[in-house]
């Protein structure tokens, strides 16, 4: 890991998996200025969960760290972009700044590059079952033969990413220990979500 100073993106609900895009309407002042200032460095932004609904709430200990690869700059200052997740970052401390947007120091995990785990066989085809009967009864429309292609850490991230979990579900996925505990809490949390009702909801008990 390194430490890294990083400009975060407190929003509830909006958690970034590793691989994954997320995107982003861009319309609070201090929050335009974050924009402009990640624009002009290094592309850079750390989304991160709050734990609570105070003015300037807590925050958890682990987030991801977005890299803007789409931005679009509206004529009143602003922004619709897409983050593309780069890797997790561990929460060590707040920064204090004088920038309207909050800065801290974390721990950031090197970048996904070498060969992704592989799930065992039989795992990886209950998480597609299990991915499938969710998607089925939800109404989702999915490109299954595209699904198949991806590899084990690609289909974990984007379960995580656009699945109706809870954000307190996903921040568990975020901060899964090890590859094969996010394996089994997936698989956990997608039997859940089917039995939730409509909108397919559920939580880590």
């Amino acid at each position: 890991m390194s430490k890294q100073r990083i400009s975060i993106f407190p929003l509830a609900g909006a958690l970034l998996f590793p691989g994954a895009h997320l995107p982003l309407h861009i319309f609070e002042p201090r929050y335009r200025a974050l924009m402009r200032d990640a624009l002009a460095r290094d592309r850079l932004i750390g989304m991160i969960q709050p734990r609570n609904d105070k003015v300037r709430p807590d925050l958890y200990s682990v987030g991801c760290l977005g890299r803007i690869v789409e931005c679009e700059a509206l004529d009143d200052g602003r922004f619709d972009i897409v983050l593309l997740g780069v890797s997790r970052f561990h929460l060590l401390r707040e920064l204090d700044v004088t920038t309207a947007f909050r800065q801290v120091e974390g721990d950031v995990e090197p970048e996904v590059q070498d060969e992704a785990p592989v799930l065992p066989l039989g795992q990886r085809a209950a998480i597609e079952m299990e991915a499938r009967q969710l998607a089925d009864h939800l109404g989702y429309v999915i490109d299954w033969s595209a699904v198949s292609q991806l590899d084990d850490r690609a289909l974990l991230h984007g379960i995580a990413q656009i699945a109706p979990f809870d954000v307190a579900a996903k921040q568990a996925l975020l901060e899964a220990g090890s590859f094969e505990e996010l394996a089994e809490r997936t698989i956990q949390l997608l039997q859940f979500a089917r039995c939730a009702g409509d909108d397919g909801a559920a939580t880590l008990q």
